[in-house]
């Protein structure tokens, strides 16, 4: 497995290599040692899961304050979306600058995380499952997050079409938020 950098300090792209025969295919989702490798010291403790039946279903931007914040790694196990991760660091070089990438089934990427980050997705197919796994437990009273169309993030959702959870219309904008993190301080 390949672990590629992004312009987001601790955001990997994670490329599993693909072990493909006639009776179909094998792959390394994750591996202790490649992380530890690349330098991330994570333990995960809850693996979630969560299916989306159209396309335009955006779920995000959302984190969970300290002492309760996550780290995950997020792939595709069915359909297609576009996958962002904003930078909520303060101090942080790429404090406010988000990046995204297109995950999906066939293409087999993941997206790994450091606390710290806010995290969302748009469904770019019907029928969409999400595997994740994260190195902290959820914690409901320590939920927030920031509204998917900020007007100074600006994020590029690729649709101007969504479909939104009741909670997600009313997320304060990036200004508003109240996040505690650190730059370097995200473990």
């Amino acid at each position: 497995m390949e672990l590629v950098k992004t312009k987001l300090d601790g955001v990997y792209i994670v490329e599993p290599k693909v072990y493909g025969d006639n009776r179909g295919w094998f792959m390394e989702t994750y591996s202790e040692k490649a992380f530890k490798d690349a330098g991330i010291d994570v333990t995960f403790v809850q693996d979630n899961h969560s299916y989306s039946a159209q396309k335009g279903v955006l779920r995000g931007l959302h984190f969970q304050l300290n002492p309760m914040s996550q780290a995950k790694l997020l792939r595709v196990l069915r359909g297609t979306l576009l996958d962002v991760v904003v930078d909520i660091r303060k101090g942080s070089p790429t404090y406010g600058q988000w990046i995204s990438v297109e995950l999906s089934a066939d293409n087999k990427k993941e997206i790994f995380m450091p606390r710290g980050m806010a995290h969302g997705f748009v469904t770019l197919t019907d029928d969409v499952e999400v595997h994740y796994k994260v190195d902290n437990l959820y914690a409901p009273k320590l939920e927030s997050g920031i509204i998917y169309n900020d007007p100074d993030l600006k994020v590029d959702w690729g649709t101007d079409k969504v479909i939104l959870s009741a909670k997600d219309t009313v997320l304060p904008t990036f200004k508003e938020c109240v996040a505690d993190f650190r730059y370097g301080e995200d473990k």
